[in-house]
């Protein structure tokens, strides 16, 4: 289970996650991904002093060739600090500029191919970073390459394994509050319906940089804060679902011009942090957590709600679990794995 004291979902490091913010930042109370996905932080491309020149790197806790990212641990102010570095995506409309303000130096050339170093402007080679410090044993763990168990949750066993240690945990979701109560990255907000019941904040997940809406993520969070996870739901809150559901497409076209048909919305299971919360991305990218075995399609949801109202009270649930989370040590002590 995703540590949920980091800000939003889709942060394995098994997966290779995070898309971190644009400029460094250092997190908030929670070390959490966010504000800007730092707690508290705010959004905003002012130009920031550079937290990191005091860096020191410790070790690498996770990279990968393929997703351009690295994950590593040091001191930052002689503070424990993660710091996530990822290569942002090349946008069609900066072609133009690549190839006309950019140095080429040639490596190789046979016949019709030849293969060259392109050292474009400093503007169009940025590299995305998330700070996060002070970062806890949680957070390092987090980030760790790990290998990864299929978990069968029964609604006996969340009632016996999973929600007592869920409860026992100092998870906090202040950086959550902060959003709802325009504490922070009220500049951000895409759409909003406020009602009490059934409204919800919808912003962009820092895991989008916004410059493109290939790899569009957006996360709907719920005003209700009494809802921790697709556990919770009963045919009580399909009136909240559906709004969202609704509601989040349209905004979503509003914006970015992406019709319905061009999005998947989904919830996770296990959450990354436990306040209810949905996801918009676009069709087609391979955002973080959206495999088979964690994600559940929003449509998916509401049908099963009507079709029984306990349907997520009772039902059989599959998860990954990364090898030191605390909870599949507990299945494993209960002889369920």
């Amino acid at each position: 289970m995703a540590d949920p004291a980091v800000k939003r979902d889709g942060v394995e490091a098994d997966e290779l996650p995070q898309r971190a913010e644009k400029k460094a930042r250092v997190d908030g109370e929670n070390g959490g991904g966010g504000g800007g996905e730092g707690e508290g932080g705010e959004g905003g491309e002012a130009e920031s002093e550079n937290v990191l020149c005091g860096f020191k790197t410790s070790n690498v806790l996770n990279d990968s060739a393929r997703e351009k990212t690295m994950f590593i641990r040091g001191k930052l102010a002689d503070q424990e600090a993660v710091v996530i570095l990822e290569k942002t995506p090349i946008r069609e409309d900066t072609l133009a500029e690549l190839f006309s303000g950019s140095t080429l130096k040639l490596e190789m050339k046979n016949d019709i191919y030849s293969t060259y170093r392109l050292h474009a402007p400093p503007h169009l080679n940025e590299i995305k970073t998330t700070v996060v410090c002070p970062a806890t044993d949680k957070h390092v763990t987090k980030y760790q390459r790990q290998e990864s168990s299929l978990v069968e949750e029964t609604g006996e066993d969340y009632q016996s394994i999973t929600l007592p240690y869920i409860q026992k945990q100092t998870f906090s979701v202040q950086w959550v509050y902060n959003i709802l109560e325009k504490k922070a990255e009220a500049d951000r907000i895409v759409y909003e319906d406020p009602d009490p019941e059934v409204g919800f904040v919808l912003l962009p997940d820092f895991k989008w940089d916004q410059k493109q809406v290939d790899d569009l993520y957006l996360i709907a969070i719920v005003h209700q804060r009494d809802i921790k996870s697709l556990r919770d739901l009963t045919s009580e809150h399909l009136p909240l679902l559906q709004n969202i559901f609704q509601k989040g497409k349209e905004a979503i076209l509003q914006r970015y011009n992406l019709p319905a048909s061009k999005l998947r919305v989904y919830l996770h299971y296990q959450p990354s942090y436990y306040h209810l919360h949905v996801h918009f991305t676009k069709l087609g990218y391979e955002a973080p957590g959206c495999g088979v075995e964690r994600a559940h399609l929003l449509a998916d949801v509401i049908q099963n709600l009507q079709s029984d109202p306990r349907y997520y009270e009772t039902r059989t649930l599959y998860f990954p679990l990364r090898a030191n989370d605390g909870l599949l040590s507990k299945f494993k002590e209960a002889g369920r794995l």
